[in-house]
């Protein structure tokens, strides 16, 4: 055990009550690094009240308001002692987490929900703090429609397979996609693991695997143009300025390997290095433990996009969508408006040109995947420019691919 826990006196500053707090003393050991961190218990005593209380070298039998503080004081003390006792690996942010939290909140639903999102918003993984948030809305929506029951109470041990169940049929009812059930049920199934690794619930109570609830998957459509629909798009006239330049950023993350528009928004001067630069992927960044450097050639198109929109000064980030001094929701909220302008002008080009109307910065992406397909480009170097996890997540474009070229290719088999 490399912790060890107490009740302290802090008797080197008086209040003005005349009194002196009592704290809890937590002494780690780890690595060869001591740390002592001292918790507030809110109680406060004078040396005497503590010496007879909790010292008490005369071994008196406590009564009254004594014998009440002394176990109050003694359930603090186990209460601290039970947390980290159930923690696998003891630190002092998990520790006080759970030390200052309600007993209920160990089944809680929504503190849980809560702890992740507050997780990932301060590491910046603010599309997943959404994602969760908009997860967390679908449940309280639920529960409190069919079950009439508040989220703020919803435990753990209340999800089960038929609870499940019923949530899938409510959600299809009021129209949503299983695509969408999926996203929802497989955050959940993600915040259940995490309870259970905390020791905060059982495991006999996880309602997701074998012979229990199964999260609905349906196959994704990638979306992407096609050879003759990219000539189409790319020798569009737009009308207006602002149609050019979601034209123009849309090539750019085609042109970047399908370089998402968070991460052309992050991109720095700092990253580039002769004629190209490097960007680790930010919606994997954190998932992965080996991080993967994405190095993108330019070509006169893309030299051309960042002398037309970039930064004159060279500095920070290339394009002006960000700020330095943005904070990490402002940022957040920066790139969610560009992309929400690109692609309502990339719309308006698309329609006047009779190309798909839901076409989005997405579909460079895609595009981007399809069309090194027909060059000839390996399954090995799409996965890798796209910064996928493994090749089954890159032959989900292969399985996409437009049929007119399928057909093309069965064609040339005999064309020896």
């Amino acid at each position: 055990m490399s912790y060890n826990i107490s009740i302290y006196h802090e008797t080197r500053r008086l209040k003005e009550n005349g009194k002196f707090s009592v704290k809890l003393r937590v002494y780690n050991k780890r690595d060869n690094i001591k740390k002592v961190r001292y918790f507030t218990t809110e109680i406060d005593l004078t040396e005497q009240e503590f010496k007879t209380i909790w010292i008490n070298p005369e071994n008196k039998k406590l009564r009254g308001s004594n014998k009440e503080m002394e176990l109050r004081l003694k359930a603090i003390e186990k209460r601290a002692n039970d947390e980290a006792k159930a923690m696998s690996v003891f630190d002092f942010s998990t520790f006080e987490s759970k030390l200052f939290r309600k007993s209920t909140d160990k089944n809680n639903v929504k503190y849980h929900f809560t702890l992740a999102i507050d997780k990932y918003k301060k590491s910046e993984r603010l599309g997943t703090a959404e994602s969760y948030q908009y997860t967390l809305n679908s449940f309280a929506n639920y529960s409190e429609e069919e079950n009439n029951r508040s989220i703020d109470k919803l435990s753990f041990s209340e999800i089960t397979v038929d609870w499940l169940k019923s949530y899938e049929k409510f959600m299809i009812g009021k129209g949503k996609s299983y695509t969408t059930v999926g996203v929802y049920t497989r955050t959940l199934r993600a915040v259940f693991n995490i309870a259970i690794l905390q020791k905060d619930i059982n495991n006999d109570i996880y309602p997701f695997g074998k012979n229990k609830y199964k999260i609905p998957r349906t196959k994704k459509v990638k979306k992407a143009l096609s050879a003759i629909q990219l000539k189409t798009l790319f020798d569009a006239k737009p009308k207006t300025s602002k149609e050019a330049e979601a034209k123009d950023f849309w090539f750019f993350s085609f042109s970047c390997y399908g370089m998402n528009i968070k991460d052309i928004a992050l991109l720095e001067y700092s990253d580039f290095k002769n004629d190209s630069f490097s960007y680790y992927r930010s919606k994997t960044f954190d998932r992965t433990v080996e991080k993967v450097l994405i190095t993108v050639y330019l070509t006169d198109f893309t030299k051309n996009i960042i002398l037309k929109y970039g930064n004159k000064n060279k500095t920070g980030f290339v394009f002006n969508i960000l700020s330095k001094h943005d904070k990490i929701d402002e940022k957040m909220s920066k790139y969610k408006n560009f992309t929400r302008k690109i692609n309502d002008h990339l719309k308006r080009v698309a329609k006047d040109n009779e190309l798909p109307e839901d076409i989005s910065s997405n579909w460079a992406r895609h595009s981007f995947a399809t069309q090194s397909i027909r060059k000839g480009a390996s399954m090995e170097f799409i996965s890798e420019a796209l910064d996928h996890s493994d090749l089954n997540v890159t032959k989900r474009y292969f399985a996409g691919f437009e049929d007119e070229t399928k057909k093309e290719f069965a064609n040339s088999l005999l064309d020896f």
